[in-house]
């Protein structure tokens, strides 16, 4: 899989040329549409005919509803395997869009051009594609990877504030899981904006890239990268259930407190270090308001996890600053107990 730092879509343009794709269909939401595909389009240099394909941004849509609405478009417009999809966006454009041409016509060539930090960190990373059901996130997915991910960081500065924040949450992730130096480098900084966060961006992307290189299928040591997801993917589900959507980073960051929690009751961090986490992670997110559910509508949630074996749930957690395990299984107690302390914070 090429990946490449594209800072005039030249490499972009390479990619293109030396390939024959007989049509290139751009997957964008209204965002996407109005401030990163004009930049695209101006620079794009290629005679191959190409449709524009506009989804509403957002969660709601990374559902089955709209792949098939994907794949509908796809044949009215008469897509064959030699077509190639562009998913210009961020994580729910990639998850999306990459599990649509995944399967359809039983798989047809797809790039990343992420726009967002979440997705230049992460989603667009790895080659997991997927969609939501039953309020389960990424309950129906493949693995498959693109053809090349192309990332312009100059698209950091379309961001709000809030989607910036989101993709911060991966990176510090990354750090706690696999790079203390990376970690600490992270919370030195002061504020959260494209300036401060780009130079940070390659590493990540690195971190993300040898532990998925490693276990492309989620067998072993990729489950790593779920740090903070288990509780984190049921937080957002509750709150995307319940029309109040909060950002994904947003989640991951309550997920990984609670997570650092469970691991600390486990024995597996001291109480410096889950306190080093805890309030290096409160310095820059909110707790969301967890009045809404009950921590039995976490824990069913956490039960469709698809890491779980044998109807325990199973964790990733840290065993230190820069170190994780995976498949450490936990009982309801343990998770109420993970659980009540984001209720106290």
């Amino acid at each position: 899989m090429l990946q490449k730092l594209d800072k005039d879509f030249r490499a972009l343009n390479e990619f293109l040329s030396e390939k024959n794709f007989t049509k290139l269909f751009f997957l964008t939401d209204e965002n996407t549409h109005q401030h990163c595909l004009p930049l695209l389009l101006a620079s794009l240099e290629t005679d191959t005919p190409y449709e524009i394909i506009e989804i509403e941004s957002g969660e709601g849509s990374k559902n089955i509803g709209t792949a098939i609405q994907l794949w509908e478009i796809l044949t009215e417009f008469r897509a064959d395997r030699h077509s190639l999809l562009v998913n210009l966006g961020g994580g729910v454009i990639t998850d999306l869009g990459g599990f649509a041409a995944s399967v359809y016509k039983r798989g047809i060539p797809f790039i990343h051009i992420p726009t967002t930090l979440l997705a230049m960190c992460d989603a667009a990373l790895g080659g997991k594609t997927g969609i939501d059901h039953w309020s389960v996130k990424n309950l129906v997915g493949t693995f498959a990877l693109p053809k090349a991910v192309f990332l312009y960081p100059e698209f950091l500065k379309t961001l709000e504030f809030r989607e910036l924040r989101s993709g911060f949450a991966e990176m510090l992730k990354h750090g706690l899981i696999a790079d203390r130096c990376h970690w600490q480098e992270l919370i030195e900084i002061e504020t959260i904006n494209s300036e401060t966060l780009s130079p940070l961006i390659r590493r990540s992307m690195e971190i993300k890239n040898s532990i998925a290189a490693q276990d492309f299928q989620e067998k072993n040591i990729r489950k790593i990268l779920n740090f903070g997801h288990t509780i984190g993917h049921a937080v957002e589900s509750v709150f995307l259930a319940a029309g109040t959507p909060l950002a994904h980073g947003e989640a991951v960051a309550a997920g990984m407190m609670a997570e650092a929690k469970m691991a600390e009751n486990l024995g597996l961090i001291n109480t410096p270090e889950m306190d080093e986490v805890s309030e290096n992670i409160l310095k820059f997110f909110p707790v969301p308001d967890l009045s809404l559910c009950e921590n039995s509508d976490l824990i069913r949630l956490m039960q469709n996890d698809k890491k779980n074996r044998d109807r325990r749930i199973s964790f990733s957690l840290i065993d230190g600053i820069g170190s994780c395990r995976y498949d450490v299984t936990a009982d309801d107690a343990q998770v109420e107990k993970a659980l009540n302390f984001l209720r106290v914070i």
